[in-house]
């Protein structure tokens, strides 16, 4: 799959095993960051090319969030270990018609954007009590 930013100036190309199917976040972090929900799905960091220029930014212990300096698209959220990505979907045509995976931090959506559907959910207790590393991060 091949995706762009809104003005064409970061390509990201990913191959080989990944899920295009997206997740949902509801915590406050990415409410702050993407407006009210963030979507993304994971491809393993030895499949993803990115090229042109990005910046990244460290927000939180534990991962950066990455965007393009020239037009603002989000494009990631990483955590440091690096093994793998968490991209935006939107970047890429062939994602548009992916179901949703998984939605975490539902207790915490914004009533604009609750999600109907049959995929997993999480309420922050039920998330954070598993991944103890996002724990009181984002209250």
């Amino acid at each position: 799959m091949t995706g762009h930013c809104l003005c064409g100036a970061v390509t990201v190309r990913v191959a080989g095993l990944h899920d295009p199917r997206p997740g949902a976040c509801h915590c406050r972090m990415c409410q702050r960051w993407s407006g009210g929900l963030f979507l993304c799905f994971s491809a393993d960091a030895a499949g993803v090319t990115v090229d042109g220029p990005v910046t990244r930014y460290a927000s939180s212990d534990f991962a950066e969030r990455a965007f393009c300096p020239v037009c603002g698209s989000h494009l990631w959220m990483r955590d440091n270990t690096g093994a793998s990505y968490d991209l935006m979907p939107g970047l890429f045509d062939e994602a548009r018609d992916q179901p949703l995976r998984s939605e975490v931090y539902v207790d915490r959506a914004m009533a604009s954007v609750r999600l109907q559907g049959d995929h997993r959910r999480a309420t922050q207790a039920e998330y954070e009590q598993k991944n103890h590393h996002v724990a009181g991060v984002a209250p």
